[in-house]
Order: C-alpha cells, then structure tokens, then sequence
C-alpha cells in the first residue's frame, strides 16, 4: 500500500510539474521555435511561378553579390558593438553608486530615474529626441541663445544621434544586471585592497571586474540583441541615412513582398547575434546559464 501510494504521490507531482512547465513549453514552441523553423524554410527556397516554389540559395547569393546588403549588414554590427560598449561605460557608474554608495531613499530614487524613461514607449522616447535636437529644437535655439553657434544646427540624421537614442533606449537592460552583480560584493574584499596598498584602477581590475563579470556579460548580450534588432530608434534619428540592416528586412517584408529574401536577412542577423553573443562568452570564460541568472 505505501508502495502504491508512493507512486501515485510521485505520478501526481510529475503531472503537476508538467501543468505547470506547458504554458512556458508552448509560448516557447509556438513563439519561438516555429516561427524560426518557419524563416529558415522560407530562405531556402525561391518563386518559380505563381504559388510554386523550389529549394535554392539565390536569397543568401543576392546578399553576397549586393554590396549595400552585406555592407548595411556590418555597419549594423559595427555600430550595435559601439552602442553595447557605451552604454556598459555609462551604466557601470550608475550601477556601482546605486549599488554600493547610495543608501535608503536615494537608492531607490536612483533606480526609479533609470526606470522612469520606460515608462512610455520606444516611440515617445525618440520622438522626444527628436524635438530636442531637429533643427528648429530644444537644443539648437538654446546654443544659438548661448552664443555658440550663429545658426540652429540640424542635430538628427547623424551616426552620433543614432548612438544616443540606442544607448538611452536600452540603458537599464544594462544597469540591472549590474546592480544584481554589484550588490552581491562584499564591501570588505574593497577594503582590505586598499588596506594591502591597491589602488582604485587594480581593484577595479582585479576585484570589481572579476565580481561583476556574469552581470556584465549578462547586460552586454540583452543590449547588443536589443539594438542589433531595433528598427524605430535607428529609423527615426537616423533617417533615410540610417542604413540599419533591419530597415532592409522591413523594406523586403512590407515594401517588396519578397518574403523569401526577407527571411533570409532575418535568419542572418539572427545567426549573427548568436555567433557573437557565443564568442563574448567564450571571451569571458562565462556559462550561458550563469549569465541568464542575471538577467
């Protein structure tokens, strides 16, 4: 009888552990599994007639033989690296004053600043960039009322304003796994540093650094795969001159109805997000799940 009854305990909890997990299973499969099967289809074929189609490589060969395709396709990395490696050294500050030196209230009034910009959406945030630096904005009157420039300035539709609006998009991405990281320090290893005669850039080095690495690594891959893949804020600050390889996905989705072309720049960037998110942790010596703790 205890037998019988141990089994069925343990029948019961293996249903309810599988109740449980099934939502979590089926946003998975249905959100993301299949829709990434379903571009990788859609890639490896190409229109032959009207609803027929044939197995080919001709989307990935267009890439290739197109140089503003595959030059869009790097500048888009080249400038989501720049935008993840601001935004780290603008964040890490902040992380370590809310983690370590603000205490009580200011401590939370800290992160709520960090919070408060995304309360609104991503829309609002850069169409607010936007009536700050157009020509006729905020702060080209205000230089001009200053005596810095004779003229307003037109401030938008430069690869400077592109990095902004992407580093203030995604800055608390940043913080937090940094202040998870941060907070778990032990304020003491710091002093005993510099009771031993360290320094503040060779415990940075040696302790700080070390200490935040799975935080740091953590932060870096949710905002280079935020901006790799962000359309509005390159869209709108950057103009027609932006030249950010998703505009080109849109362009083949919406604009060409060239889906198989479409899905065949989408099934790039996401190759090229998951090669370089697996060398910052081959970089690192970080594990993949160690780093998703922080998140």
């Amino acid at each position: 009888m205890a037998l019988v009854k141990g089994s069925d305990g343990k029948r019961q909890a293996t249903l309810l552990f599988v109740l449980l997990l099934a939502p979590a299973l089926l946003w998975l499969l249905l959100l993301i599994v299949l829709p990434h099967v379903e571009l990788a289809i859609l890639s490896l074929r190409v229109r032959t007639g009207p609803g027929e189609y044939a197995p080919s490589l001709a989307q990935y060969g267009t890439f290739i033989e197109e140089p503003l395709y595959w030059h869009t396709f790097v500048r888009t990395a080249a400038m989501s690296l720049l935008s993840t490696a601001l935004t780290l050294l603008i964040a890490f500050p902040i992380a370590w004053t809310i983690a370590k030196i603000a205490r009580g209230r200011a401590q939370s009034m800290l992160f709520v600043l960090c919070l408060i910009p995304f309360w609104v959406s991503e829309t609002v945030r850069a169409l607010g960039w936007m009536i700050l630096l157009r020509e006729s904005g905020v702060l080209p009157g205000l230089l001009v009322r200053l005596g810095i420039t004779p003229a307003p300035v037109e401030m938008l539709y430069n690869d400077a304003t592109i990095l902004i609006g992407l580093v203030y998009t995604s800055m608390l991405f940043m913080v937090v796994p940094l202040v998870s990281a941060l907070e778990s320090l032990d304020d003491s290893l710091v002093e005993a540093a510099y009771d031993l005669g360290g320094n503040g850039f060779s415990i940075l080095r040696q302790i700080v650094i070390p200490h935040a690495a799975p935080g740091i690594v953590a932060g870096c891959i949710v905002v280079f795969m935020l901006t790799l893949g962000n359309y509005l804020t390159p869209s709108l600050l950057g103009g027609k001159s932006s030249q950010w390889f998703t505009e080109q996905i849109y362009t083949q989705f919406i604009t060409r109805f060239n889906w198989e072309q479409g899905a065949a720049f989408g099934f790039l960037l996401l190759l090229l997000s998951t090669a370089i998110v697996w060398f910052g942790l081959k970089l690192s010596g970080q594990r993949f799940g160690d780093v998703m703790q922080r998140t």
